[in-house]
């Protein structure tokens, strides 16, 4: 098995797409979850942009998604969020959720980390960018994996 397989147990990942589909449930911004072995030799933000890019994240139609990105070999993740989402919240936002992530992966307990991170998002996500009748699901919550 690879670093990326066993990053996290089938039931670990059932717990973050159901904290996915939660943190999506009064919003119409889109968060996933990337995990791959390593941003190779890119600068992992850098990465996390293109792997953004690769899964079309940057084609919502109110640019408000947001991507937790991982490299595990890195030892390394980059929160990710597109202009709509950026262009209204401070940066501190970004770092405060960050801060509350590494204290979960410092501890090892990864999946807690992310479920976290993407309830802290959704929450910001639903201040700004509230679910009408007439959203839809944009993007799949499923975690995706390089």
């Amino acid at each position: 098995m690879s670093q990326v397989e066993d990053f996290l147990t089938k039931e670990e990942e059932q717990a973050i797409v159901e904290a996915i589909c939660l943190a999506e449930k009064n919003t119409s911004g889109e968060i996933r979850v990337h995990i791959e072995k390593t941003s190779s030799s890119a600068d992992a933000y850098d990465r996390a942009k293109e792997v953004f890019h690769d899964l079309k994240m940057d084609e919502t139609q109110l640019k408000n998604g947001v991507l937790l990105y991982i490299a595990v070999e890195d030892h390394t993740f980059v929160i990710c969020g597109d202009q709509g989402i950026n262009d209204i919240v401070e940066n501190v936002f970004w770092d405060c959720t960050k801060d509350i992530m590494v204290t979960h992966f410092k501890n090892g307990n990864f999946k807690q980390g992310l479920i976290d991170g993407i309830l802290r998002a959704g929450e910001k996500l639903k201040i700004h960018f509230p679910r009408t009748a007439n959203d839809t699901n944009e993007l799949s919550n499923e975690i995706s994996k390089g």
